[in-house]
């Protein structure tokens, strides 16, 4: 029997431990490596310039949100998750699952304060993912089929106590492997945590926020901002297929490759989206002044930016007014085509299209506001 045909059929309890025996500080590791890193050095300076860090944390990792639940065919669209991020009572099951990964990262960002990444945040990522209680796997059966024939491609490890011990390697190896660069401890990890698939469902969603968020405990980004899965649903194909060649053949070079590639290419698609947003709130701030001095003020305007869909409980919680003026505020900017109003249910969105086109495209150029005389 071929290993492949062993390890599909079999739970894989001889998972190797971390670190692979495989050398895993190549050369062509080692100069991607230091292109990924300066690419992420980029990013972190990028977001600290920004004034106004709600700008980047509350619509950044909407994206993540949406594209890592892509990933799982989950099917919805960052559209509808900045409509619904205030209330999703009226959003659809899958929006709602999307908007559970962003509320997932948020905690885990938030616990990184209080512990290092371990066994029991990935349990509470995991929780907060699927809106229940989730702990580590303790009922054999799991496995990973193709999903086009459903032909079994890997059986994960089986028992719990063989599970919680792969994770305690896992975490060992995160923390205390301190003389591998974190990139490829990141990548490596995350094979790892994949491989293990410690979870029922789940697993993969779990896996991508805590990459997001080493690379915050690893002080290489100050916010959970990357949005790596656009690069994985662009190579998705590869990405499971790399997967598969090291638990098959060991391959761990095109593994790490392709994750430090990853980083590289979202670093930099996303210190482009930031700029652009950047500009974007620059040009707002000087029409609001300009068309509209007795109402201007920059908490008005970073409320604006805090989300595409704005609401008139958004600006009062901002505290630039309360509701009647709020709400007279609002519609004055529409008036000058800065906002445009839409219902949702019983309620009043305002939604700034040009950010909402910056965040949901990956044009990063946007309409001039008009003119006095237009």
């Amino acid at each position: 029997m071929s290993k492949i045909t062993c390890l599909s059929d079999r739970p894989y309890n001889e998972l190797p431990l971390l670190p692979p025996a495989a050398d895993i500080e190549s050369k062509p590791i080692l100069r991607q490596c230091i292109r990924a890193r300066s690419a992420l050095a980029g990013l972190k300076q990028a977001a600290e310039l920004i004034p106004n860090q709600a700008m980047l944390i509350n619509t950044l990792p909407i994206l993540e949100a949406q594209a890592s639940s892509e990933i799982e065919n989950i099917d919805t669209t960052t559209d509808a998750l900045f409509r619904h991020l205030s209330s999703d009572h009226l959003a659809d099951s899958a929006t709602k699952e999307a908007l559970r990964y962003r509320e997932a990262l948020m905690e885990g960002h938030r616990q990184l304060g209080r512990r290092p990444l371990n066994t029991r945040t990935a349990e509470a990522i995991c929780s907060r993912l699927k809106g229940a209680e989730v702990r580590v796997r303790r009922v054999p059966g799991t496995t990973l089929a193709n999903a086009a024939t459903g032909e079994v491609v890997y059986t994960p490890p089986d028992g719990e106590r063989v599970i919680r011990d792969l994770l305690a390697n896992w975490e060992r190896f995160l923390h205390e492997r301190q003389e591998l660069d974190p990139l490829i401890r990141l990548a490596a990890g995350h094979y790892q945590f994949e491989a293990i698939h410690p979870f029922t469902d789940g697993n993969g969603r779990t896996g991508r926020v805590l990459n997001i968020l080493f690379l915050v405990q690893e002080d290489l980004l100050t916010l959970p901002i990357l949005y790596m899965s656009r690069f994985i649903i662009r190579h998705k194909d590869e990405y499971y297929r790399l997967l598969l060649d090291v638990t098959r053949e060991g391959a761990w070079e095109p593994w790490i490759l392709y994750v430090l590639g990853a980083i590289e290419s979202t670093a930099v698609w996303t210190m482009g989206k930031i700029a652009a947003i950047r500009s974007l709130s620059t040009a707002t701030i000087d029409v609001v002044r300009d068309r509209l001095p007795k109402i201007y003020s920059r908490e008005l305007v970073d409320a604006l930016f805090a989300q595409p869909y704005c609401r008139i409980a958004n600006v009062v919680a901002a505290g630039v007014a309360q509701r009647q003026a709020a709400s007279r505020y609002l519609n004055k900017l529409v008036d000058i085509g800065v906002l445009e109003k839409r219902t949702l249910g019983r309620e009043k969105l305002f939604v700034h299209t040009r950010l909402l086109k910056l965040l949901t495209t990956d044009d990063n150029t946007y309409r001039e506001f008009p003119t006095r005389s237009e």
